[in-house]
């Protein structure tokens, strides 16, 4: 199993590419089920989710072709429509073929994702959704049995804004019978994405972009080219980075307007930020100010930032309270940032931090996605030597994050199961 070495205490200086969003890239793949037609991507992250969709996808009958942040997808000869548990097990993102299969061909059969460690994440609305456009569903043995010989129209509000939960009935609808629409509908810049995409492949949807969308179905969709937006919380992972550790960073292709509420707290800590219209610099050569938050749906506060700013907090100036929101076990990072000296307290769904001037090196483990990306920045501003294990979580969401963290001076080194370095 791989692991990450980094040699704190070094500034970070230059530029770095922002990849494509992985939680955009995903429904996305996801969309090319609904068309018999080639969709041409790009801008999609090398990721270990990715290729997890794509194996899925393969396993369907899609034609995929993969040349760099190219993807080129043929949905014409699907004729398994399963998502084993093999494969769902590693990524709960898998449920996201749901919709599509359905819609398209009328029936599918889809593994339950299981447990996930940040949450139950239940995808009780996907079903409630889906069962209001008309198709019959039924649990059994673990796998989720969906038939409609077409879904058709409907009101459906779900009882909690969920952003999975809309992409799938969002994709299920464009082919519905009749007009649907999602009350309650996440907003976040991801969904938004997917219906771009959609809209370019044949759909028609109002309010994209708001929480109440509006589909009209249509008999079939076309095939599409679209590029994937960038990955917001990759390039709020990056400016925690330099906000942390110090420093003069310019980010490319990225969207700031998607990173309002991430760079309304990074100036309030004392981050001085400049932005285009495609790109960021951020500059920092002082302590931060500790900075309290609290989690919530887009445009709020990300709960997908959470964890990288609990890291700058644990070295700013002051002291800090934050409230997660949307996900009950997402403090399984606070233990390890406190073997790296940090001082953190945790209260039901309230953590506190009290900012230290140096944390020191040590060995710790990664327990999700996000929590690596916390460890990373920690150990960019410890003392020492830290050593990051289960770094797979890593590669699930950042396209080769200790490159571009060496690109910028950071002294990062992966260290293959079998002792090789990278």
């Amino acid at each position: 199993m791989d692991k990450i070495c980094i040699e704190g205490g070094r500034r970070l200086a230059g530029e770095v590419t922002v990849s494509g969003a992985k939680n955009a890239a995903l429904p996305i793949l996801c969309a090319s089920l609904l068309s018999a037609e080639p969709v041409e991507l790009d801008n999609v992250p090398d990721l270990k989710d990715v290729g997890t969709m794509l194996a899925l996808l393969r396993q369907m009958g899609v034609r995929a072709e993969v040349d760099g942040h190219r993807v080129t997808l043929d949905g014409g000869r699907v004729d398994h429509p399963v998502a084993p548990y093999e494969l769902v097990k590693t990524m709960r993102a898998s449920i996201l073929v749901l919709g599509p299969l359905l819609a398209r061909f009328g029936h599918a059969r889809v593994s339950l994702p299981g447990g996930c460690a940040i949450g139950a994440r239940p995808v009780d609305q996907h079903i409630k959704g889906l069962q209001a456009m008309g198709a019959e569903i039924s649990i059994d043995h673990g796998y989720v049995e969906a038939r409609a010989t077409r879904l058709r129209g409907a009101l459906v509000v779900t009882d909690m804004i969920t952003v999975t939960g809309t992409e799938n009935l969002l994709m299920a609808a464009t082919l519905a019978d009749g007009e649907t629409v999602l009350e309650n509908a996440a907003r976040e810049p991801e969904v938004s994405d997917l219906a771009n995409l959609l809209v370019a492949m044949g759909a028609k949807i109002d309010g994209i972009g708001s929480d109440r969308l509006v589909i009209q179905g249509v008999e079939r969709l076309h095939g599409a080219r679209h590029r994937v937006i960038p990955d917001r919380i990759e390039a709020g992972t990056f400016l925690c980075a330099v906000a942390a550790a110090g420093g003069d960073v310019t980010l490319r292709h990225v969207a700031p307007g998607l990173l309002d509420a991430v760079l309304e707290k990074l100036r309030e800590a004392g981050v001085d930020i400049d932005t285009g219209a495609d790109w960021i610099r951020v500059r920092m050569d002082r302590r931060p100010k500790a900075i309290g938050f609290r989690t919530s749906e887009y445009p709020a506060f990300p709960t997908d930032m959470q964890a990288q700013f609990m890291a700058l907090n644990c070295v700013a100036d002051g002291a800090a309270q934050v409230i997660e929101t949307i996900f009950e076990n997402r403090f399984m990072h606070v233990q390890e940032l406190n073997r790296l000296g940090a001082n953190i307290t945790i209260e039901g769904n309230t953590a506190l931090i009290t900012g230290s001037r140096q944390l020191s090196g040590a060995t710790v483990m990664a327990t999700d996605l996000r929590a690596s990306a916390s460890l990373v920045i920690a150990g960019l501003v410890a003392e020492g030597r830290t050593t990051i294990d289960r770094i797979y979580h890593l590669d699930r969401g950042y396209d080769r994050m200790e490159e571009k963290l060496c690109g910028l001076g950071a002294a990062v080194r992966r260290i293959h199961g079998d002792g090789s370095a990278a």
